[in-house]
């Protein structure tokens, strides 16, 4: 149920452009993703700045260093939460 929602979520504010959940696309895997920063306590802060403002340079070996654009204020403050909240709980 809260993946779907997730998933939803990803699909409406547009996320699915670049990322899936499984593999590389343009950005990195989600499951990577979480993977990631699995045991980072200052994960979820920092995930949600990188979606409100974009950037480059975590994943440049996936990327090529094609940055992420900034999503905020187009997707909201509490959207982007719930979509940092759904990729930090993936397996």
């Amino acid at each position: 149920q809260a993946q779907e929602q997730g998933l939803d979520l990803a699909r409406k504010s547009g996320c699915l452009a670049c990322h899936s959940v499984e593999k590389k696309v343009v950005g990195p895997a989600w499951g990577d993703v979480a993977n990631r920063y699995r045991n980072d306590a200052g994960a979820r802060i920092q995930l949600i700045n990188k979606v409100k403002s974009g950037g480059k340079g975590n994943w440049m070996q996936v990327t090529g260093g094609i940055p992420m654009p900034p999503y905020s204020p187009r997707v909201p403050d509490a959207d982007i939460e719930s979509l940092v909240d759904f990729i930090l709980a993936l397996e």
